[in-house]
């Protein structure tokens, strides 16, 4: 299948467009390319997991790798029609500094028939230092001919 930008523009956008939770953290796609893509999630006080620090939910943290992750492989040149997360292990590096915005960036590096394999990082402002790095498999629907 050949590369088309806007059609993986499109299929990010409408993936992320059906997922509530995307909605809900006001996640934004910032970049989409060939099986690889990032997406910000603002600072929201609502997202605080310590009222003291004011450092975001691991939770959030969580849901945007998660959703990051999904979109690469929905942006990848295979272009499954579906997929759910499979298996995702996440690495929390050090809290994300309050007030800063949160991008993912995942690429999706390798896919079998039936299986996608993605990692991914999440950073604040200081992009050196990773809040958290995450990898996965994803399901890979195969398109009938």
């Amino acid at each position: 299948m050949s590369d088309n930008p806007e059609r993986r523009t499109k299929l990010a956008h409408n993936f992320i467009g059906v997922i509530p939770h995307a909605q809900a953290l006001s996640m934004r796609i910032e970049d989409v390319g060939p099986g690889v893509i990032e997406i910000s999630m603002p600072y929201d006080e609502r997202l605080v997991g310590d009222p003291q620090t004011g450092v975001i939910h691991g939770g959030a943290v969580s849901a945007l790798l998660d959703t990051t992750c999904g979109s690469a492989v929905m942006v990848h040149p295979i272009s499954p029609p579906t997929t759910a997360t499979i298996d995702l292990r996440i690495d929390y590096m050090r809290p994300a500094t309050p007030g800063q915005r949160i991008v993912a960036r995942a690429e999706c590096y390798h896919v079998t028939r039936s299986v996608a394999f993605v990692r991914a990082l999440a950073m604040d402002d200081d992009r050196d230092r990773p809040v958290a790095s995450a990898t996965g498999t994803f399901t890979v629907e195969s398109r009938k001919t």
